[in-house]
This record gives structure tokens, C-alpha cells and sequence, in this order.
């Protein structure tokens, strides 16, 4: 009985630490995602005030 017990913690505790590092994974697959959100937008948003400069310049200069 005791070695029974001592088979299903050890193997509890198997499972506990692929369930964290499953979680940590995905804390920072998240993390990822949104932080290449974020630099796409500001990527898209420094050209497209590049790009309205540029063709305020343009129209202004004719």
C-alpha cells in the first residue's frame, strides 16, 4: 500500500512539472505574439507618416 502511494505521488509530481513548464511555455509564446503585435504597429505607423510627409512634399513642390 505504501509503495503504491509512493508510485502515484512521485508520478503526480511528473505530471505537475510538465503541466508549469506547459504553462511557462505559454506565457511566453504569448508574450511573443503580443510583442510582434506591437512592433508591427509601430513599424506601420512610422511608414505611413514616411509616407504622408512624403507626398505632402511632393504635392506641395508641383
Amino acid at each position: 500500500m505504501f509503495n503504491f502511494l509512493k508510485r502515484k505521488l512521485k508520478s503526480q509530481k511528473g505530471a505537475m512539472d510538465k503541466i508549469l513548464v506547459t504553462l511557462l511555455l505559454v506565457v511566453i509564446g504569448v508574450g511573443l505574439v503580443v510583442g510582434l503585435q506591437t512592433w508591427i504597429g509601430d513599424q506601420k505607423n512610422t511608414l505611413q507618416k514616411s509616407a504622408n510627409g512624403a507626398i505632402t512634399n511632393a504635392t506641395t513642390n508641383m
